[in-house]
């Protein structure tokens, strides 16, 4: 698989979801931005970061990738119950890590066949 991880389909669909989870967390609570609301970006930003080493070395950066998007997920999930973040944010944003998630599983699958084809 040569060129970009730019060159992958989906490629802006992971940059906007760190762009949504920028703009979630900056409403919350000024004792969260070293706690969860840094946790929140640092996991976003890790899901376009690895799909991009996956694109370039192999599919165990997509899987960080995929378990950085759960990740992210589950940190929505406590800011909603914490009351930092309104349950239909979390479903819109939850839903655009559905769509990314779907989409690293196929890039996933690409991958590992192009490294058994090239294994064989």
């Amino acid at each position: 698989m040569s060129g970009s991880y730019r060159d992958i389909r989906f490629g802006k669909r992971p940059l906007e979801l760190v762009v949504d989870i920028y703009s979630c967390t900056r409403s919350f609570p000024r004792e969260e931005v070293y706690g969860l609301a840094c946790q929140l970006r640092r996991a976003a930003v890790s899901v376009p970061g690895n799909i991009a080493a996956g694109k370039g070395r192999r599919t165990d950066s997509c899987y960080f990738a995929r378990g950085s998007l759960f990740e992210v997920e589950t940190q929505l999930t406590i800011a909603e119950l914490l009351g930092y973040v309104a349950q239909a944010e979390v479903q819109r944003i939850g839903n655009s890590a559905g769509e990314v998630a779907r989409m690293l599983n196929g890039l996933i699958k690409a991958i590992s066949s192009a490294e058994r084809k090239q294994a064989a």
